[in-house]
């Protein structure tokens, strides 16, 4: 690491800890020839896969994308911002671990509705009606009588675990 101040090469790594909920390392650095300090932060670099669009074209993942459409399908409903960051992570842990070098968009958009069903209903319907294109109101009332047909999210908390330790089919843990 080149010293900011005086651009030599020599520094000494003075301290190091964990910071940001520990997905960083912050280091305190000496300048060896300046005795300068200064800090730096190290996180590690996770390839995300790239998406492929209806079209076939292939786009690097963008994560703030993801993060508006959800954000727009949430506009003015009771979600937290905690619960919101949460389902974002739910869906990069998937697409990291899924160890494709290629996802298809329209599975990371099953996988945002699939959130969007279990944080609020509405956002659901909302997200749904643009990504599925809905042409008209029928198109509405049949997503609507799925999501009535479906347990929500109360219903699946009460239910009985038939999977060891209350995780879920998908891997995450009961709330």
């Amino acid at each position: 690491m080149h010293c900011p101040f005086c651009a030599a090469a020599d520094t000494k790594v003075i301290d190091s800890r964990l910071a940001g909920e520990g997905t960083h390392v912050r280091r305190r650095r000496e300048c060896q020839s300046c005795n300068e300090r200064f800090t730096t932060f190290e996180t590690a670099e996770l390839v995300m896969p790239r998406v492929v669009k209806r079209d076939g074209n292939r786009v690097p993942f963008d994560e703030e994308k993801l993060r508006s459409g959800i954000l727009r399908a949430l506009e003015k409903r009771p979600v937290d911002t905690e619960t919101v960051e949460q389902a974002i992570g739910h869906i990069l842990r998937a697409l990291r671990g899924s160890g494709e070098r290629e996802v298809l968009s329209r599975d990371i958009g099953e996988q945002v509705m699939a959130e969007l069903r279990e944080l609020d209903e509405v956002a659901y319907v909302r997200f749904a009606s643009v990504y599925r294109s809905f042409q008209d109101v029928n198109a509405f009332r049949e997503e609507i009588d799925r999501l009535e047909q479906a347990p929500n999210a109360e219903m699946r908390r009460q239910q009985l675990t038939l999977l060891p330790d209350g995780t879920r089919r998908d891997g995450r843990r009961r709330d």
